[in-house]
C-alpha cells in the first residue's frame, strides 16, 4: 500500500495550526467565562433532599436552568468585549474543528485507509470528536462555559500525541485491515468524545463553589453531563458488541480475557451502574457525579493507559 508522504506531511502540519487555533479558542473562552455576567447562587429552597445510601445530600433541583432561578444573572453588566470574546472564540473553536477534521482526512487519504490504525491518530480523532460533541451541544445548549474547558482538553490531548505519539504514515497490522476498524473503532471514538464532554462537566460540578459563581448551577452541570451518557453509553454498547464480533472475525473467539477487552467491559460496567442508580435509585449530585467520573476514570484508563502500560492482542498502538 502506497504512502502519499506530502499530504502525510500536510496532515501533520494541520495539527499543530489545530493545537494554536485551541489555545487562541481556550484563551477567548477563559476571556468570556471570566468576564461575563456573574450566576446567581442557588437559592436554598431550589435543592432537595437525595438519599443515597441511607445517607440524605443536597442537590440542585431539576435538571436544567428551568429549575428555580438557578441561572438568573447579577452584578454589573458585563464590559462589551467581553461578548465579543465569546464570539472570537465559537469562531476560532470551529476553525480548529475544521483544521482538526482536515488532519484526520488528510492522513486516511494519505495512507489510502481509515485514519485510526495507531494510538497517535486514535488521540487525534477522540481529540476531533470530543470538539464536535461540544460544537453540536453548543448550538443546542447554553453550553459555551465548557468551551475553555474542552478545547484546552484538547490541545492538550494534540499535544501529547505530537510529543509522544506520533509515527510516520503507514499501512497497518493486518489484523487492522478489516472493515470492522470503521465500524468498531469509530463507535468507540464518537462515545468517547462524548464522555470527554461529560467528565469535564463532572470535574466542573464538583469544583463549582455554592454562592455567586462564573459557572451555571450544578443542576445544569449535571444535567450536561447526563445527556451527554445518555447519548454515548448505547454506542460504547455497540463498539464493545462490534468488537467481539470483530474478534471472532480476527482471532477465532468472541471474548479472550485481553486487556483492552476486560478494560472497555469495565468502562461499560461503570457507565451503566452510573445511568442505573440514577434511574432506578434517584441518585443526584455529588454520589452520581462521583461515579461517573469513575467511569470516565476508567475510559481514560482504557483508552491510553491499557495501550501503553499493558500487552494483549490489541498491542498496536506503535507508541515509539
Amino acid at each position: 500500500m502506497s504512502t502519499d508522504p506530502g499530504l502525510a506531511t500536510l496532515s501533520d502540519q494541520l495539527i499543530l495550526v489545530t493545537v494554536l487555533l485551541y489555545v487562541f479558542a481556550m484563551i477567548a473562552y477563559a476571556l468570556d467565562l471570566g468576564f461575563g455576567r456573574v450566576r446567581a447562587a442557588v437559592p436554598a429552597e431550589t435543592r432537595v433532599p437525595v438519599t443515597v445510601g441511607g445517607t440524605a445530600e443536597q442537590a440542585d433541583a431539576g435538571d436544567g436552568p428551568a429549575a428555580g432561578t438557578d441561572d438568573a444573572d447579577e452584578g454589573p453588566e458585563p464590559p462589551a468585549w467581553a461578548a465579543r470574546a465569546g464570539t472570537v472564540a465559537v469562531a476560532l473553536a470551529w476553525l480548529g474543528w475544521a483544521a482538526n477534521l482536515g488532519a484526520v482526512v488528510g492522513r486516511g487519504v494519505a495512507v489510502a485507509r481509515w485514519p485510526w490504525g495507531n494510538m497517535y491518530e486514535f488521540v487525534v480523532a477522540i481529540c476531533l470528536a470530543a470538539v464536535t460533541a461540544f460544537l453540536v451541544m453548543q448550538t443546542r445548549r447554553p453550553v459555551r462555559f465548557l468551551g475553555a474547558f474542552v478545547t484546552l482538553a484538547a490541545a492538550l490531548g494534540l499535544g501529547f500525541a505530537v510529543r509522544y505519539l506520533h509515527v510516520q504514515a503507514g499501512p497497518v497490522v493486518p489484523a487492522l485491515n478489516s472493515y470492522w476498524i470503521a465500524i468498531h473503532v469509530t463507535a468507540a471514538i464518537l462515545a468517547s468524545g462524548l464522555f470527554i464532554v461529560a467528565g469535564l462537566s463532572g470535574v466542573l460540578y464538583l469544583a463549582r463553589k455554592d454562592g455567586p459563581s462564573r459557572l451555571p448551577s450544578r443542576a445544569e452541570l449535571e444535567a450536561v453531563a447526563h445527556k451527554a451518557i445518555v447519548f454515548a453509553f448505547p454506542v460504547w454498547t455497540f463498539a464493545v458488541i462490534a468488537g467481539a464480533l470483530w474478534a471472532d472475525k480476527a482471532w477465532g473467539r468472541y471474548w479472550g480475557w485481553d486487556p483492552k477487552e476486560v478494560w472497555s467491559f469495565i468502562t461499560w460496567i461503570a457507565y451503566a451502574a452510573y445511568l442505573h442508580a440514577r434511574a432506578t435509585a434517584g441518585w443526584r449530585g455529588r454520589a452520581a457525579t462521583i461515579v461517573q467520573l469513575v467511569a470516565f476514570g476508567c475510559l481514560m484508563f482504557n483508552l491510553v493507559g491499557v495501550n501503553i502500560f499493558l500487552s494483549g492482542l490489541h498491542s498496536y498502538a506503535q507508541v515509539p
